[in-house]
């Protein structure tokens, strides 16, 4: 059986946020809804697309409303001539194999110190481990991703393999969602 990749066309606003960071210039649009539906789920996935024509690469993020959001860096931005404010054309198709996460310093010195756990991580999909970085990433202060981490690793040296207790797509839990806008 043959599956189709769903390809989305839209018009989106590019978001300039209130928050710029550490990253430097970035700028972000909010996915409609009905195309946040044809992705394979509601929280991180990987698509692959174009803004007004330049190809990219990006995981989306949930914004807590069962939808997503898009980051676009400056980069990006200025390849595709965008600028905050501008309409932009987006085509947009859900990847078909998920890639590997990159895995925080701190996660992976766990992992690596507990091996039973990093055993049943290699065992896991690549959208598991999406879940599990994003569930301690997620964490507001350091105290609680430290925690996460030891309860991920102990999770996984039982045998669990994916993260129980979170919502990947922030809606029941309110702990995700898109950045606020200038605009």
């Amino acid at each position: 059986m043959t599956t189709t990749k769903k390809i989305s066309q839209f018009s989106a606003l590019l978001h300039r946020p209130k928050k710029m960071g550490e990253h430097g210039l970035w700028g972000f649009i909010i996915l409609p809804h009905e195309v946040s539906d044809t992705l394979p789920r509601r929280g991180r996935t990987t698509v692959e697309g174009q803004i007004n024509r330049q190809p990219f690469t990006v995981l989306l993020e949930p914004d807590g409303q069962k939808s997503h959001w898009l980051r676009i860096d400056e980069k990006l931005m200025q390849a595709s001539g965008v600028n905050f404010g501008d309409l932009v054309e987006l085509t947009l198709a859900p990847v078909a194999v998920e890639p590997e996460p990159s895995v925080p310093q701190d996660v992976q010195q766990a992992l690596d110190a507990l091996p039973e756990a990093l055993a049943v991580w290699s065992a896991t999909t690549a959208l598991a481990r999406v879940d599990w970085i994003h569930w301690v990433e997620s964490a507001k202060q350091a105290k609680t991703r430290a925690k996460r981490i030891d309860d991920a690793c102990d999770m996984l040296a039982s045998g669990k393999k994916r993260v129980c207790c979170f919502d990947s797509s922030g809606f029941y839990s309110k702990a995700l969602q898109a950045p606020e806008a200038t605009d």
